[in-house]
């Protein structure tokens, strides 16, 4: 009901039949989760924003392979014990016999990459909706499967890229769409960490151990992490598709198995240029992704640390300052506005976002309903292949002697 209240209050002309239908549901979407267990940050994040809007609740999961550690957060969750699996195979065998009214309608998949397919695949097949954290698999060949299992089972798929779910950033996209730019010319996008500046993973810190490790990672550490983040969002508000790369890829930290720095020139389709940094050895720096991009009439600048701004800038007039919560955004960005103007909204908030047109996407589809067209903005599968291209490419290219690498995916 409060998801409900909220859409009726955020937007003036919204579709009563979906509404009502919503309403007639009377029940909360129900979420299992796959990992997420002691000590993993990102769990916790996904749980958060699952819950936001009060249109979703957890009722199982397989929270880790240590059966104590899976039943220890079950109780911190104050799940039924006998929705705590010891596994992922016995959590979909287990709620597929449940009654529907009991049984999740979806799985939040937040494993290391690795563990990513095979059970986005068992909860397709098995006809579960799924939310998975990015890069959507291990390698490429896994993702282009996973695409052909997503369409085979007409069930959706979010993939959480979380910067995708601001509302300026949303706002940005419908500008440069809009065509008010003219033809787009130039892309930079930045992504710099300082976490990983000393051999982290040495000291068995969690979250640096496996995201270090090729055997749980994949072929890639920063450009896979944080990398696919900047990649997204630069094809995301762009509206452009990247054509071509020329990589330079580094490990600057002794010892580590995996790049934790780079930079990667872009050529995108309809004549564009770019430039891509991603880096985990940035002293002193925290998470300020950031992005500009330039058409031939003007551009638009937007980072994390001022989320709530959006720069547009124009060669004749004086820069504009838009904000979020104003009533002159695009339908896209006050559908994902929480507050009025002047209230930050932040990280989770954008989770939410993308947590919450999921949630509308699967309602309209419990329903035999048409979503509308700023649910469906979020990314899915088709991100997740385009994804682990750039993470094969980027490495591939940064091995590579030639100057110019052709994009395949």
């Amino acid at each position: 009901m409060f998801l409900v209240v909220f859409l009726c209050l955020n937007e003036k002309k919204y579709d009563t039949r979906i509404l009502q239908t919503f309403v007639a549901m009377n029940r909360k979407l129900k979420m299992g989760m796959i990992g997420g267990g002691p000590g993993a940050f990102i769990g916790a994040v996904h749980r958060i924003a699952a819950n936001m809007d009060g249109a979703i609740e957890l009722v199982c999961g397989a929270f880790s392979s240590d059966s104590q550690k899976a039943k220890q957060m079950g109780k911190e969750l104050f799940l039924n014990e006998n929705r705590v699996y010891e596994n992922f195979q016995e959590l979909f065998k287990k709620e597929k016999l449940l009654p529907e009214s009991e049984r999740m309608d979806f799985v939040s998949i937040v494993t290391p990459n690795h563990l990513h397919f095979e059970p986005a695949k068992l909860a397709l097949e098995n006809g579960f909706h799924v939310v998975l954290d990015k890069p959507a698999t291990f390698n490429l060949a896994e993702a282009k499967e996973l695409k052909k299992i997503v369409a085979a089972s007409g069930k959706y798929l979010l993939l959480t890229h979380t910067y995708n779910g601001y509302p300026m950033v949303k706002e940005a996209r419908q500008q440069v769409l809009s065509g008010k730019f003219g033809k787009i010319r130039k892309v930079f996008v930045e992504y710099p960490q300082g976490w990983l500046s000393t051999f982290l993973e040495g000291a068995n810190q969690k979250q640096a151990s496996w995201r270090t490790d090729p055997n749980k990672s994949g072929i890639a550490g920063a450009m896979g992490d944080i990398g696919t983040h900047a990649f997204n969002l630069a094809e995301y508000i762009s509206g452009l598709e990247v054509e071509k790369i020329c990589a330079d890829i580094n490990i600057v930290v002794p010892g580590r198995k995996l790049d934790d720095d780079g930079a990667v020139l872009l050529k995108f389709n309809h004549g564009a240029s770019g430039v891509l940094i991603a880096t985990q050895v940035a002293s002193g720096e925290e998470n300020n992704i950031k992005i500009k991009v330039h058409g031939e009439k003007g551009g638009i600048e937007w980072q994390q640390c001022d989320a709530n701004t959006l720069l547009v800038k124009w060669p004749d007039k004086p820069l504009e300052v838009w904000r979020a919560g104003t009533d002159y955004l695009s339908s896209f960005a006050k559908h994902n506005t929480r507050v009025p103007a002047g209230h930050p909204e932040g990280y989770l908030e954008a989770f939410a976002n993308l947590y919450r047109n999921f949630a509308l996407c699967v309602n309209a589809q419990k329903e035999g309903l048409q979503p509308k067209e700023e649910w469906l903005d979020f990314p899915g599968i088709e991100e997740g292949v385009r994804g682990m291209a750039f993470i094969e490419n980027v490495i591939a290219s940064g091995k590579s002697n030639e100057k110019w690498s052709k994009f395949v995916v």
